[in-house]
C-alpha cells in the first residue's frame, strides 16, 4: 500500500465511521495489508487515511508485540499527568519531535470482528500510539501538537520535496515523450 505523506489532503480530513456491515472478510484483508505495510516501513501504527482511506480505523503493534485493530475508536478518559516522547510518523519520514500527551488513557473501539472492547489505563508506548493514530482519524498530525516553528519548517520542507519530485517526474515524462517521437 502507498503511504501518503505530509501535503496529501487526505491526511487533513476528518474520517467517517466504519459501518458495522463494512467489517467483513474484504475489510479484514485491508487490515492485513495495512499490518504488512506498517511492518515493512518499520512503523508501530498505521491509520486508514495514511493509506488513502478516509475511514475511522487504525492498526498498531506496541512494545508487547500484539497486533491490535481499532475501528471507530473513542478515547474516553485521559490523565491530567502528561508525558513527553520523541514522536515520528510514517507520513512524515525522517522527522521527529518531542510531543507532550496524556500519560494514561482509556479507549473503546471495535475489533476486526466488529466486537466492542475497552482498554483501561493504557500507559507508555501503547497509550502514545493510540493517541497518535487516533489523531490521524481527525486530520491531526503530531506536528500540530508541537512547536509552531518546527511545524512550519517541516511543512515547508515537505512542500519543497514535493515540488522537486514533480519537476523530476515532468522532466522524465518529457524525455520519454521525446524518445517516442
Amino acid at each position: 500500500m502507498k503511504i501518503y505523506k505530509l501535503g496529501d489532503e487526505i491526511l487533513r480530513q476528518k474520517c467517517e465511521p466504519v459501518a458495522p456491515e463494512e467489517i467483513n472478510d474484504e475489510f479484514r484483508a485491508v487490515l492485513s495489508e495495512m499490518f504488512e505495510t506498517m511492518v515493512s516501513a518499520n512503523g508501530v501504527g498505521l491509520a486508514a487515511p495514511q493509506v488513502g482511506i478516509a475511514k475511522r480505523f487504525f492498526v498498531m503493534r506496541s512494545d508487547d508485540d500484539i497486533n491490535r485493530v481499532f475501528i471507530n475508536p473513542e478515547i474516553i478518559k485521559t490523565s491530567e499527568e502528561l508525558e513527553d516522547y520523541d514522536e515520528g510518523c510514517l507520513s512524515i519520514p525522517g522527522v521527529n519531535e518531542t510531543i507532550r500527551r496524556p500519560a494514561r488513557i482509556s479507549v473503546t473501539a471495535l475489533n476486526e470482528r466488529g466486537r466492542y472492547f475497552t482498554i483501561n489505563d493504557a500507559t507508555g508506548l501503547l497509550a502514545r500510539i493510540i493517541q497518535h493514530e487516533n489523531d490521524h482519524l481527525n486530520g491531526i498530525l503530531y506536528i500540530d501538537r508541537g512547536d509552531e516553528s518546527f511545524k512550519e519548517k517541516t511543512i515547508e520542507s515537505f512542500k519543497r520535496k514535493a515540488e522537486r519530485a514533480a519537476q523530476k517526474a515532468a522532466k522524465k515524462a518529457a524525455r520519454k515523450a521525446g524518445k517516442e517521437n
